[in-house]
């Protein structure tokens, strides 16, 4: 059993932590990840991290994106929900809906979808490979 020093040591460990899906990767499937991660390939799938995602120019992207910040350079066809700040640099494209706290769209990106800023739900990702389930609510009659 580790202690609570342990798992906060652990917990930085893993927020800390980047991954990379190369140029000439193609990826299909779901990425959840604790820490930050950047595409310069292709991913057929959704993306959640509890940190920042960062899409290369080139990049490719069919599925939704969920982060608590993100960078785009490239394309995105999804749903985008950012928790905090979402950029679109002046390469990006995005085909579907924004959901963030805060946007900065720099001259030349494009955007077709709707957008809406400053009511972001909070970030549901699994713990050790289990996937977080939303507790039921219990119904209440005055």
């Amino acid at each position: 059993m580790l202690t609570t020093k342990e798992q906060k040591r652990v917990a930085e460990e893993i927020s800390n932590s980047s991954n990379v899906i190369g140029k000439g990767t193609m990826l299909e499937g779901n990425i959840e990840t604790h820490g930050n991660i950047r595409i310069e390939g292709r991913v057929h799938g959704h993306i959640k991290s509890k940190s920042k995602i960062a899409l290369g120019n080139g990049s490719q992207v069919e599925g939704n994106i969920t982060a608590q910040n993100a960078d785009i350079e490239g394309e995105v066809k999804g749903k985008i929900e950012i928790a905090e700040l979402l950029v679109l640099k002046s390469t990006a494209v995005v085909y579907g809906d924004i959901n963030t706290g805060k946007l900065v769209v720099e001259p030349g990106a494009i955007f077709n979808g709707t957008c809406k800023m400053g009511v972001v739900k909070d970030l549901k990702i699994s713990e050790n490979g289990n996937p977080v389930r939303p507790q039921p609510q219990e119904a209440r009659l005055n």
